[in-house]
């Protein structure tokens, strides 16, 4: 079942719908599985162990083996914050950002409609996600970009897949204007985030998160926000398994945004219970350059719901957070991603977040997604001849 997240009008699971026909708000997916969490112990290491919770028919599942991703323990930068840190990399998906996990379940219930066109308008990662799931699913596929705005590596990886791509000239909330009104005429199958079923592949970040604490709420969960989707859904993953019985606690949700796109961060820090758009957002970090994101109720909800927070950090800040992150624990993550350090180490520097709280940091996309930020952040290889003594007096300085 589907319900408006406002009205609760509710729909059918078989119904092309993605706003409430009476009041115009966003919907959601409903169910009420009942099992026990032992039953996931002796599967597959995907996200789709927990297919009971999956509102798809999971032997039809359009899947490259995505969720499970690494779950590493950072103890140097923990130390030094005074926290307890834990990184979901995300990155580390099969074409290298959490997109993948939605997807999955999103183009799977695409099959199931039996449509044969999908589409979204993206910041990039979207797009070459959706262009590897319906490559798999033998399904035609359109993706609108801002034209020149999109990083370098998410463009190829949507070209390099077969979808259909086009540069429009406009913003990511004009795209998805556009791209929305297609999906109304019946063009195409709308898979960003607005589409309830997309959530329902992202809320397994966590459910993965409480299982390997071994059934324990973190503290806090910490993650970028751009359209707000993921954000929304690990709360939804998070309250389903409260509501299961799995977990007894539950995690303060923190989102983090660009300062000069921060819609939602703005509306928590002035106690709004509205989000007012952000015209012309604006920030090196692509992948949350988005100024009137479509999930932001449900953000806000997640926010509020959970006693957490929002804040703001710097492009500075987050390409601080960046090598931060690589050079400390090996971890390569594109701008967006490093958001969420950025944020963890501001709100610790505020003294919002305790000593020794449990954190877990989502960095949601992969190093390489946007390689010429990543070139231009690094100093040219230094030229020496191929001599073993003059190396061995650079080694000196290191």
């Amino acid at each position: 079942m589907i319900r408006c997240i406002s009205c609760d009008a509710k729909y059918d699971d078989d119904e092309i719908i993605y706003t409430c026909k009476e009041c115009g708000s966003i919907l959601e997916v409903i169910q009420t599985p009942s099992v026990s969490k032992e039953v996931f112990s002796n599967r597959k290491n995907t996200m789709w162990k927990y297919k009971e919770f999956l509102p798809v028919n999971s032997d039809k599942r359009v899947s490259l083996e995505e969720g499970a991703t690494p779950f590493c323990k950072c103890d140097k930068i923990g130390k030094e914050l005074g926290v307890d840190l834990y990184v979901k990399v995300e990155g580390s998906n099969p074409t290298g950002s959490f997109k993948d996990r939605g997807m999955s379940v999103g183009v799977t219930k695409a099959m199931e409609l039996g449509v044969n066109m999908v589409g979204c308008a993206s910041t990039g990662n979207t797009s070459a996600s959706l262009a590897a799931y319906a490559a798999r699913a033998g399904l035609k596929c359109i993706v609108l970009l801002p034209s020149g705005k999109v990083a370098l590596g998410k463009l190829a990886q949507a070209m390099f897949h077969g979808a259909k791509v086009l540069g429009i000239n406009g913003n990511f909330d004009e795209a998805l204007e556009t791209v929305t009104q297609l999906a109304l005429d019946g063009e195409l199958y709308l898979l960003n985030s607005i589409n309830p079923y997309r959530l329902e592949g992202q809320k397994t970040i966590g459910f993965e998160i409480v299982d390997d604490l071994g059934w324990q709420s973190p503290d806090r969960i910490i993650l970028p926000v751009g359209n707000a989707g993921n954000i929304s859904a690990i709360w939804k993953g998070i309250k389903e398994f409260n509501q299961a019985g799995f977990i007894d606690d539950i995690p303060m949700m923190t989102g983090i945004q660009a300062v000069n796109a921060a819609p939602i961060a703005n509306a928590i820090k002035q106690g709004k219970t509205e989000v007012t758009p952000v015209k012309d957002p604006d920030t090196i970090a692509t992948a949350i350059r988005i100024g009137a994101p479509v999930s932001s109720t449900k953000a806000m909800r997640a926010i509020q719901e959970s006693n957490g927070t929002a804040e703001t950090v710097t492009d500075d800040e987050i390409l601080d957070a960046q090598k931060y992150l690589a050079r400390t624990e090996g971890i390569g993550v594109e701008p967006a991603s490093a958001a969420s350090i950025a944020g963890l180490k501001k709100l610790v520097e505020n003294g919002e977040i305790d000593k020794n709280e449990r954190v877990v940091c989502i960095v949601t996309g992969h190093l390489l997604k946007d390689p010429n930020t990543a070139i231009e952040a690094c100093t040219q290889p230094t030229e020496i001849d191929s001599d073993a003594e003059a190396i061995k007096k650079i080694l000196k300085t290191l």
